[in-house]
């Protein structure tokens, strides 16, 4: 959706100015990335889109890369406190391109060839702009201009800043910037906390995982002699197709569940039917991941698509005597991780070798027990996973609020020299 001239800019007080987005800028020049760090002394931070922070909307320089930028182009290029960096190209799926920030670092530093630096007029407060540019891009104004290319989006930054616009004069400006940053401000605080409560959410989470693991640890032995199959994906994987049988990498096993989500890897019918004749995952089936997020497992449901196994993902088939879920969870364990983490090989691509599976030591409990710990574990995650939930509608709800009090404020919606803000947060306490 975008915002029609016609459905907020009649309706701004009387004494704002009617005009376009580039109104409010002095000028727009695209960045340089300049060469390679010289380091001596004069290299210069680069601050691309990654250096965003994309809640705050300010330019984070400290992890910004160091790059050697010539005196001429510095001079043209270098950022001053109160500059906004517009992206101009990348974004993706679900983070379009468009987004700028504000510059209020104290060390030299340009923006990167994907940027822009915009220098906001001078009667323009350069935090009122950042808000402006953050009502258009919550907005998706900036999103109706940009034009995708070879899988990269660019944005037309001459259609966007040509866009009608209606803004106050500066101490207006000022008073709407103020009111702002302290209403945002204590959403963040909000937001922040809840951030934190996650986390402990999290770690609550392992520690009833571990706490049933620990306690049926009174004897262990080798997990190879728990299963009747031990077998990794192919390690000669087939050409990919637009659409056929998925392929199950890594990244599908993620948070002790299979992600259904991002089965967007294929294999044709046929090369699936070959790897199927060595290896076919079933219901019931642990599947483990040997590379990247190594030790991240998740039991295969019934009712899953069917799926091949690339060389990263690990399956573990228990003996009948043995229940899939409660190996997920061993496995799970800090335990378990502990012992995965040490063993993985030092490659260029880390590993989790098969061989080292088959050792590690894993609790030796009769079936009726591992059955009831896993239905104690399952109903205390439940419980947790119902509080995780409602954090992060809330947080869903803040961000929501947060867009909306800026698109409110800055389209001259409300007045804020009268506003208090009290309502801002109302009804999103969890």
């Amino acid at each position: 959706m975008t915002i029609a001239a016609d459905s907020w800019i009649e309706g701004v007080p009387v004494q704002w100015t009617r005009g376009r987005i580039k109104n409010l800028i002095a000028s727009a020049t695209n960045g340089t990335w300049g060469g390679e760090p010289a380091e001596d002394g004069s290299d210069v931070r680069c601050i691309r889109a990654a250096d965003f922070d994309r809640v705050g909307r300010r330019a984070k320089v400290d992890g910004a890369p160091l790059r050697s930028v010539d005196a001429s182009s510095l001079r043209q290029h270098l950022l001053h406190f109160g500059d906004l960096i517009l992206e101009k190209s990348g974004g993706g799926e679900k983070q379009p391109v468009g987004m700028a920030v504000l510059y209020e670092g104290a060390e030299k530093a340009v923006c990167s060839n994907f940027c822009s630096r915009i220098i906001p007029a001078s009667n323009v407060d350069s935090r009122f702009l950042t808000y402006v540019f953050a009502a258009a891009y919550g907005q998706g104004l900036t999103q109706s201009v940009i034009k995708q290319t070879t899988g990269i989006q660019n944005l037309d930054a001459g259609a966007f800043l040509s866009s009608p616009w209606a803004y106050p004069e500066l101490e207006g400006q000022r008073r709407i910037a103020d009111f702002l940053d302290a209403e945002t401000a204590r959403i963040d605080r909000l937001a922040k906390h809840d951030q934190k409560l996650l986390g402990l959410l999290v770690e609550r989470r392992k520690a009833v995982i571990d706490h049933e693991v620990d306690a049926a640890s009174r004897s262990l032995s080798k997990l190879f002699w728990k299963l009747s199959v031990l077998r990794d994906g192919t390690h000669q994987p087939p050409p990919r197709v637009d659409s056929g049988v998925p392929l199950l990498t890594a990244r599908n096993v993620s948070g002790g569940e299979l992600r259904l989500t991002d089965l967007d890897t294929h294999v044709s019918e046929d090369d699936a039917n070959l790897l199927e004749r060595s290896l076919r995952m079933m219901a019931g089936d642990v599947l483990l991941s040997v590379k990247g997020t190594i030790g991240a497992c998740a039991v295969a449901p019934a009712g899953f698509p069917r799926s091949v196994l690339d060389r990263n993902v690990a399956l573990l088939r228990p003996l009948p005597e043995h229940s899939s879920e409660w190996l997920a969870f061993v496995l799970r364990s800090t335990g378990l991780q502990d012992q995965m983490r040490i063993s993985v090989t030092a490659a260029a691509q880390p590993g989790l070798p098969l061989g080292v599976i088959r050792e590690l030591r894993v609790p030796d409990v009769p079936l009726n027990e591992q059955k009831d710990r896993v239905d104690r574990i399952t109903a205390r995650c439940r419980e947790i996973d119902q509080v995780v939930d409602r954090v992060k509608r809330k947080g869903s709800l803040l961000s929501e609020r947060r867009q909306a009090l800026i698109t409110a404020a800055v389209t001259g919606q409300f007045d804020v020299s009268t506003a208090s803000g009290r309502n801002v947060t109302d009804g999103v306490t969890a």
